[in-house]
C-alpha cells in the first residue's frame, strides 16, 4: 500500500473544496528571533514588550509576517508542493494579533481555476484562513498558484476567475482592540515621521540592500514548514537553481522599508501583490516605496496608510515596468498593503 503523497497535481482541484491543513503550530519567543535573525527586522511594536503594552496591547506581538509565513506554511503541501511559482496575493486581512502561545492551523477554499495554454499547468486560485486554539480567524488571504498537471491529457475544468477586490477600503481593516498611538514615543521606534508627514504620491528609497544567502533562505523555508520542491530540490527546475520562497523577500523587502518607514507598525491589510521575476541566491534585495492612501481610523492616535512596497534586484529605486507594461526584469516584488501609523 502506497504510504507517501506527491501531493495535489492541477486536474485534482475542484471548485468548493475545502482543505483543512495538517500539523498546527504553536508559536513561542522562537519564531520571534529566529525572524529577526533571518530579517533585519526593527519595528519597536514586534521588538519590546514594554512598547506594545504602552500602545494598547498586551504584549508584544508575532510579527505579521512571522504569523503570515506561519498559516501560509500550512497550505503548502496541499495548494503549491507542485507549484511553478506563487503568483499573486489579494484580499489580505490581518484580524487579531497572534501571540506567543498561540497555536495556528490553516484551512484553504478552491474559489478559482484556469488552465493555461500550455496544458501543462493551470493556475489555482484558493482562500486561506488562519485560526487560533480558540477557533478565531487572525488572518485570510486570497493567492494564486501556478501547478504542474500529472496527465497533461487530463481535460481542462471550466475555467473560473474569482472577482477580487483591488483594494480593501480603509473600513475593511481590523484595528487590534486597544490598540492606541497616543503616547507614542517616535525617538524609541526609530524615526519622527509621523502618518501627518507623509503624502500620498511621495516615494521612498529605502537606501540598503541585503545580498540573499542560500542557507538562509533554507532555514527560513524550514522554519516555516514551507516544503514546496521548487524551495527544496534543485533538481526540480532545469537550470539546478532552488528558487528563493516569496515571502522570503517580503520579509526581506519589509524589513528594509524601516529605513523611511520605521513608524509603519503594523500590517492591517494586503490589498495585492506579484512575484515578478524569481530571486535566486546571491542576488541583492533592495526596496522603495510609494504613498499610495491614507485614511484615518477609530483608534486613538492611530493613521492607516496605504504603501506600495516595491522590491529589485536589478536597475535603480522607482524603475518598475517598461514601456510595454510588463515588470522590468529586475523587479522581485510588487505588493500593496496598509499599515497602521502613529498620527
Amino acid at each position: 500500500m502506497l504510504k507517501t503523497n506527491a501531493g495535489r497535481f492541477f486536474e485534482d482541484y475542484r471548485i468548493g473544496d475545502v482543505i483543512a491543513h495538517a500539523v498546527p503550530r504553536t508559536v513561542s519567543g522562537g519564531e520571534r528571533a529566529l525572524y529577526h535573525a533571518l530579517y533585519p527586522a526593527r519595528h519597536a511594536l514586534y521588538s519590546s514588550d514594554e512598547f506594545a503594552r504602552k500602545s494598547g496591547l498586551q504584549a508584544s506581538p508575532i510579527d505579521d509576517l512571522a504569523a503570515f509565513h506561519v498559516v501560509f506554511g500550512k497550505s503548502v503541501p496541499d495548494i503549491s508542493l507542485n507549484a511553478v511559482a506563487n503568483l499573486g496575493y489579494a484580499e489580505g486581512c490581518w484580524l487579531l494579533p497572534v501571540n506567543e502561545g498561540d497555536t495556528l492551523r490553516s484551512v484553504s477554499e478552491v474559489i478559482g481555476l484556469k488552465q493555461n495554454s500550455s496544458g501543462k499547468t493551470g493556475v489555482v486560485y484558493v482562500r486561506t484562513s488562519g485560526l487560533n486554539q480558540r477557533n478565531e480567524t487572525v488572518m485570510e488571504f486570497v493567492r494564486w498558484v501556478m501547478v504542474r498537471k500529472r496527465d497533461v491529457d487530463a481535460p481542462a475544468p471550466d475555467t473560473v476567475v474569482p472577482t477580487l477586490k483591488k483594494t480593501l477600503d480603509a473600513a475593511d481593516l481590523s484595528i487590534p482592540a486597544g490598540l492606541d498611538f497616543t503616547d507614542y514615543d517616535t525617538t524609541l521606534a526609530g524615526e519622527p515621521h509621523r502618518w501627518g508627514d507623509y503624502d500620498v504620491g511621495e516615494t521612498i528609497d529605502h537606501v540598503d540592500g541585503v545580498t540573499i544567502e542560500e542557507a538562509e533562505h533554507m532555514m527560513a523555508t524550514r522554519l516555516w514548514q514551507n516544503t514546496a520542491k521548487v524551495h527544496f530540490d534543485a533538481t526540480n527546475r532545469e537550470d539546478g537553481k532552488r528558487l528563493i520562497y516569496g515571502g522570503h523577500v517580503i520579509s526581506m523587502a519589509r524589513a528594509l522599508s524601516f529605513n523611511g518607514l520605521a513608524n509603519a507598525q503594523m500590517i492591517a491589510g494586503l490589498n495585492g501583490g506579484a512575484h515578478a521575476n524569481p530571486c535566486f541566491s546571491g542576488d541583492t534585495v533592495r526596496a522603495w516605496s510609494e504613498v499610495l492612501d491614507k485614511a484615518d481610523t477609530n483608534a486613538p492616535g492611530v493613521g492607516a496608510i496605504r504603501l506600495r512596497l516595491v522590491a529589485y534586484k536589478a536597475g535603480a529605486a522607482f524603475e518598475l515596468k517598461g514601456d510595454d507594461g510588463k515588470y522590468l526584469p529586475g523587479v522581485l516584488l510588487d505588493l500593496d498593503y496598509w499599515a497602521l501609523m502613529p498620527k
